[in-house]
């Protein structure tokens, strides 16, 4: 639960200020990244952003939430800024802002950068691991979930 926590403030606040950098800067900062350019990077900044808010909102709403489908679309997002910023470092790019904040908390793209591209897609499979591993809730026949203690009269 902690970690939904955490991964929904910071994913949210990289929503919001990838958001409020949206105008001239988001699609510039994506391009950067040699892979997309334009209309794609656009795109790709509106794709980014909407995966962010779904998943973050989603964490900091329902942290106890055992649903697959935030937790997809939270690794869906992680995995394209590791894919972004592994190939640019492979092609030895020169980004000057991962974008990750937007135009806010800048940081240039090197190992570190990565590190933490691998630190969420390590998060990722935790949360996958956790969300399969929970059992579903019993149905019961007033609609409400089951308890999971059983009585014996």
């Amino acid at each position: 639960m902690v970690l939904r926590i955490v991964l929904g403030m910071v994913y949210t606040a990289m929503a919001v200020g990838q958001l409020a950098s949206f105008g001239r800067h988001m699609p510039g900062i994506l391009a950067a990244y040699g892979l997309v350019d334009g209309a794609g990077a656009s795109a790709l900044a509106v794709a980014l952003i909407a995966g962010e808010l779904v998943a973050g909102v989603w964490f900091l709403a329902r942290p106890r939430s055992k649903a697959l489908a935030p937790v997809w679309v939270y690794t869906g997002v992680s995995v394209v800024w590791t894919v972004l910023a592994v190939q640019a470092y492979a092609r030895g790019l020169a980004v000057d802002n991962c974008g990750c904040f937007g135009i806010y908390l800048t940081q240039r793209l090197s190992w570190f950068v990565l590190l933490q591209d691998v630190l969420t897609l390590l998060y990722a499979g935790i949360l996958i691991r956790s969300a399969r591993r929970s059992p579903a809730p019993l149905p019961s026949d007033d609609g409400e979930e089951a308890s999971r203690d059983v009585r014996i009269p």
